[in-house]
């Protein structure tokens, strides 16, 4: 299951990891984001143990938004070591999330 980051815990479970980590951000409101989080949870189960999957509610945690500049949901950020390595714009197809973050193991 995807982890549900928070202003609370995001520096802890996605900065400091040590495996490569995706974030999506979404909101309740967003159809595309309901197309999307099925697939990252599908990604998560997957991925489980090799990489961090975890969605951030853009209306619950605007600082962490803000600080990366998501204009457009959903947005998929790819981290590795803290840093912003890749994302993805819009809906798009699980084969493009799974090569992004293959890319980054």
């Amino acid at each position: 299951m995807a982890v549900e980051f928070t202003e609370a815990n995001f520096d802890e479970l996605a900065l400091k990891s040590d495996k490569p980590v995706l974030v999506d951000f979404w909101a309740e409101w967003c159809g595309p984001c309901r197309m999307v989080g099925p697939v990252v949870e599908e990604i998560a189960s997957e991925y489980d143990g090799k990489a961090i999957i975890g969605k951030v509610n853009v209306d619950e945690n605007p600082n962490i938004s803000m600080k990366y500049g998501i204009r457009n949901i959903p947005t998929i950020l790819f981290l590795k070591n803290g840093e912003v390595v890749d994302k993805s714009v819009g809906a798009v197809p699980k084969n493009v999330l799974t090569e992004k973050l293959d890319g980054q193991m």
